[in-house]
């Protein structure tokens, strides 16, 4: 995760996967310094998130170890329901992001805030 675009000198596009930007998250905030998500400022309901550079990879040949990541929802809109469609499926609900999280905690630590990406 890079705070923006800017960070680089000259912006390519990937060879795989694609860069993703202007996302929010609520109920927690990233940490650049630490690389992972962190608790909230006092009275900020919403933060950015970075711009991040998704590669899709198949489930079976994911090396990311799951007990230090939160499986983060992300929502078209902040209400965060919709309709169900005719899959069973909400629509407001887009998919799941894994967001690095410190040692500390544990993702019930960040499910019980609530954590969800915008």
């Amino acid at each position: 995760l890079k705070r923006s675009f800017a960070d680089q000198e000259s912006f390519t596009k990937p060879e795989t996967g694609c860069y993703v930007y202007g996302l929010f998250m609520e109920g927690a905030r990233w940490d650049d310094a630490s690389g992972c998500i962190e608790e909230s400022y006092p009275k900020v309901l919403f933060s950015d998130i970075p711009y991040m550079h998704w590669v899709p990879v198949e489930t079976h040949a994911d090396p990311t170890d799951k007990n230090l990541v939160y499986t983060s929802p992300l929502y078209k809109t902040s209400e965060r329901k919709g309709v169900l469609a005719t899959t069973g499926h909400s629509s407001n609900r887009v998919m799941s992001l894994l967001l690095t999280i410190s040692k500390r905690h544990s993702q019930k630590h960040w499910c019980k805030r609530g954590v969800a990406c915008l």
